[in-house]
């Protein structure tokens, strides 16, 4: 191994003794070993070495000093490894793979995290494949002051191609909502886009939801001869295509983009086999890379383990990566009608209220392997009979899920028919599955498979019958000398003296125990090839020449077998739709189960939600739990009510110290909120839930400073999403919004804001915050000259208690009505274990500000006093509702129309105004002061 040394204790070097025969043996082996390894040069080798060997000691130099460049050797199995984080992990980089020698060297193999096609059998060799990944094109422009964008998407695991038009704001919210839906990895975009377009927020929103981007000359975003092309890939008429392609002005230009990166006109199994829809963003709810994050519903690297996510806790699938994926997408596309809705729920009640259809379901289920992937691979030039004879195998299985099914005599009986049972009987009958069955019966030696071999049958071709029975026959001659060698050594067949084929071919074996017994009769009559911990293997003069026959019998047989497995193959390849079909319905029924299995198997089972329209209807959930956080071991997770009822409570602020649990609470009802609507069972005690076509969050401090961003910048960045593209058919949970500040800027804005999703927005909100003060815009009911929003603002804290003796804080984890009365900042430090003379100075320090104010009131006594201390003794509820009574003041006196009346009348009508400020300022001490 090139740059190592191995020396062993005492200098000596061991010896690998072989006589002549057994060296010739030796060197077939090894010749026969792969001798695949990979390099990688420059900036790559620097890359691979930092990232994957955490060292640069494995660079080494090619060439002289002043033009070499460096190098980076990598094994197979690290090839695996460095492939897998590029095209499934990361989005920063593509893949390539050159082949060839000296000078010449060709590109053989190319991918990206969207387009990972070529290297499929080396991503998921050993791994389910989890996700589907998607190109997405996009093509904005700017037509009559208004910013359209043109989307387009290839899946190119299902075979998917669709297209999307909108109109799009400043921030581009609905194209970072599509990419999260979509389940976007790589998104393509014209490298030259018309000057007024600022693609700054486009290329933040691609980063954000952690999408490749790939710019491409504005030459390829073209539409020419695009229905022809498509005619070419799509199932079906040419006509429906032309069409959909009409309704379209920008998406068909970004179509184009896609098919001409892709490739997907060069490669002929694509003709015929895909197919086009007309995407539209209103189907599903909508979620942008900030909810996503807030509400954990996608995979983390760092999870410490696979209950930390949404999807890792949902996850109970039982096929291979089929129902993985589907679970993956409906994460991320929660429905909106609720009658689809409904039909989801129904379907995991009546698996859940069966344990007989649960267990069945999974048992089945479980033998049931990629239909998806094994239909693709029957496409491959390279296909082998393995995927026909995995995908018989697995569609065998539907007549025993459909046998269980009809056992279902419950109150969902007519769903289970209508849903699964009639598409599964349509695709099981004679004419379908029925003529690919058949095939494989006839065409496969399925007694074979016991042994690992796939082989066709010897009925099917003439030519491989006869070489089967010489087959049969040289096997009949090595099982003859096998009985003849165990009695010439006098030991038992099978039991001692095995007979085994292998990269040596057929070989006798023996256990080192029996070789010492014949160890005489063994050295002189046979050839002992290997000597090893588990035996010793040899063989003789009369088994190596049958063993030659064998293979050469063998090599003929393969030979001849060939075109017939590509016939057999190319067959199987036209029952796609049949395979395709029972996938969709096989891996509905997956998570579907899935969905069950959960809410059976927590410790506290989840409740079927209530659902109603989005403009009916409130949000209640009774004993709420955070599904991720009670899934964690020695965790004893308190539930808490959330009451979100319009005209009472449709707006709540919450207060309470750090770590009492509002971030969690928040968070919790945007996760029960997402997994109603993705059909799932919720973890309550009851629970009713009334659509949303969106879940905004602003959750979590987090400085994106690599890409210029700081933490209060992504802040308003965040807060900014929500403003524009909320609707009062959303739901909105903030956290600790105006940190990033000056208080008192961050209290404004978080006025501001809270103000204009009251007054403005009119969503369901959770706003938890550590501004007490903003808990007056609950009490403005009380004061008559305020416009009071209909909405429904209401106050909520999270319970802490102190120790009136020891001053101890104890969190109750409670959500209680009503604002909390102080804060407990230098309570939570001590909890932190901060030095004692640093909490002491922060006591003294925070007593000091109490008694000081900005807006102060002076006692009779104290007027004339130099350096004084001026005691607050108005209460934030007064500073807030007067500081609101002021302003509303100031607004109606800044709107007299002073210049159209006389000077009378407008001294008459600031009067009125002053006297009726006067009134209301009896019962504000603040308020007074100000005057």
């Amino acid at each position: 191994m090139e740059g190592d040394d191995f020396t062993p204790e005492g200098g000596k070097l061991p010896e690998l003794k072989l006589d002549a025969r057994q060296a010739q043996g030796f060197i077939s082996f090894f010749k026969k070993l792969p001798q695949d390894y990979y390099t990688a040069h420059g900036e790559n080798a620097t890359f691979i070495a930092r990232t994957y060997y955490h060292t640069m000691s494995a660079l080494r130099q090619l060439g002289s000093s002043s033009d070499g460049i460096s190098s980076a050797s990598v094994s197979k199995a690290m090839f695996e490894t460095i492939a897998r984080n590029i095209l499934l992990e990361r989005t920063d980089r593509t893949l390539e793979l050159y082949e060839g020698s000296g000078s010449s060297w060709r590109l053989t193999k190319s991918g990206t995290p969207g387009n990972i096609g070529s290297f499929e059998d080396i991503l998921f060799a050993n791994n389910d494949m989890q996700d589907s990944p998607v190109i997405v094109a996009l093509f904005p422009v700017f037509r009559e002051s208004q910013l359209y964008v043109g989307l387009s998407f290839l899946d190119m695991t299902n075979r998917k191609l669709g297209l999307a038009e909108f109109p799009e704001d400043s921030r581009f919210t609905n194209v970072e909502s599509a990419l999260v839906a979509l389940g976007c990895k790589e998104c393509l975009i014209p490298a030259d886009c018309e000057k007024s377009i600022d693609l700054d927020p486009l290329q933040n929103a691609i980063r954000n939801c952690n999408v490749l981007l790939t710019e491409r000359k504005k030459a390829d975003f073209k539409s020419r001869d695009l229905a022809q092309d498509l005619g070419r890939i799509i199932r079906g008429s040419v006509e429906p295509v032309s069409d959909l392609l009409s309704q379209f002005d920008y998406a068909v230009v970004a179509l184009g983009a896609l098919l001409s990166y892709a490739e997907l006109l060069a490669d002929d199994t694509n003709y015929g086999n895909y197919t086009i829809e007309k995407y539209n963003l209103n189907c599903y709810m909508r979620l942008d890379s900030a909810a996503v994050r807030a509400l954990n519903i996608a995979e983390g690297k760092t999870d410490m383990n696979k209950n930390f996510s949404l999807f890792g806790l949902m996850n109970r699938t039982c096929t291979v990566g089929m129902g993985k994926r589907l679970l993956n997408r409906w994460l991320k596309q929660p429905l909106l009608d609720v009658n689809e809705i409904n039909n989801r729920l129904d379907m995991v009640q009546a698996i859940v209220e069966n344990p007989e259809l649960r267990q069945g379901l999974r048992q089945q289920l479980k033998r049931i392997s990629d239909i998806d992937r094994l239909t693709h691979s029957l496409r491959k030039k390279s296909a082998n009979l393995q995927p026909v004879v995995k995908l018989y195998q697995s569609c065998s299985r539907v007549s025993y899920i459909k046998g269980i099914l009809q056992q279902y005599n419950g109150q969902f009986s007519t769903l289970i028919r209508t849903k699964f049972l009639d598409p599964l009987e349509a695709w099981m009958t004679e004419n379908r599955f029925g003529r690919f069955a058949s095939l494989v019966e006839t065409a496969i030696d399925l007694d074979q498979l016991d042994n690992g071999e796939y082989r066709i049958s010897p009925l099917y071709s003439s030519d491989l019958a006869v070489l089967k029975d010489e087959l049969s026959v040289v096997e009949d001659h090595i099982n003859n000398l096998h009985m003849h060698t165990a009695s010439d050594l006098d030991l038992s067949v099978d039991k001692h003296l095995k007979l085994e084929k292998g990269p040596f071919g057929h070989v006798f074996r023996i256990s080192k125990k029996e070789e010492q017994k014949v160890r005489k009769k063994l050295t002189s009559n046979y050839i002992i090839i290997e000597t090893r911990k588990d035996g010793v293997k040899f063989t003789s003069p009369k088994l190596k020449k049958l063993g030659d026959q064998y293979q050469a019998l063998f090599s003929e047989y393969t030979s001849c077998q060939k075109k017939v497995v590509d016939d057999v193959v190319n067959v199987s390849g036209t029952f796609s739709e049949v395979f395709e079909n029972f996938a969709v319905v096989l891996s509905e029924l997956d998570v579907l189960q899935s969905f069950a299995d959960l809410a059976t198997s927590c410790p506290v089972p989840y409740v079927r939600p209530d659902i109603t329209a989005s403009d009916e209807g409130d949000i209640i959930l009774q004993s709420s739990r955070h599904p991720c956080l009670e899934a964690q071991d020695s965790v004893n997770f308190i539930p808490n009510d959330c009451t979100l009822v319009r005209g009472k409570s449709w707006f709540q602020i919450i207060t309470g110290p750090n770590m009492g649990g509002k971030s969690t609470f928040i968070r919790q009802v945007g996760v029960n909120v997402l997994m109603a609507q993705v059909g799932s069972f919720v973890p309550c005690d009851q629970a009713s839930i009334s659509v949303r076509d969106c879940i905004f969050a602003r959750v979590g401090a987090g400085d994106c400073q690599l890409r210029g961003v700081s933490t209060f910048m992504q802040e308003m960045l965040e807060t900014a999403s929500i403003l524009k593209g909320a609707t009062d058919k959303s739901l909105i949970i903030i956290d600790e919004l105006g940190r990033g500040t000056s208080t008192y800027d961050g209290f404004g804005l978080a006025w501001a804001i809270c103000e204009h999703l009251v007054e403005v927005t009119r969503a369901p909100t959770l706003f938890a915050t550590h501004f007490h003060e903003l808990t007056a815009l609950a009490h403005r009911n009380d004061d008559e000259h305020l416009h009071v929003s209909d909405v429904g603002i209401s106050n909520y804290h999270v319970g802490a208690h102190i120790d009136p003796s020891s001053r101890k804080l104890t969190m109750l984890y409670k959500v209680e009505p009503g604002a909390c009365d102080q804060s407990f900042g230098i309570h939570v430090a001590e909890f932190a274990n901060f030095p004692e003379a640093v909490v002491a100075l922060a006591k003294s320090k925070a007593a000091e500000l109490e008694d000081f104010s900005t807006t102060p009131t002076f006692s009779e006594d104290s007027k004339d006093e130099v350096g004084s201390k001026r005691k607050r003794v108005f209460s934030p509820d007064d500073v807030t509702r007067g500081a609101a009574r002021a302003r509303l003041f100031l607004d109606e006196m800044a709107a007299l129309p002073i210049h159209e009346m006389d000077g009378s009348k407008t001294m008459e009508i600031a009067s009125k105004l002053k006297a009726d400020l006067l009134k209301d300022a009896a019962d504000n001490p603040w308020l007074q002061q100000f005057l």
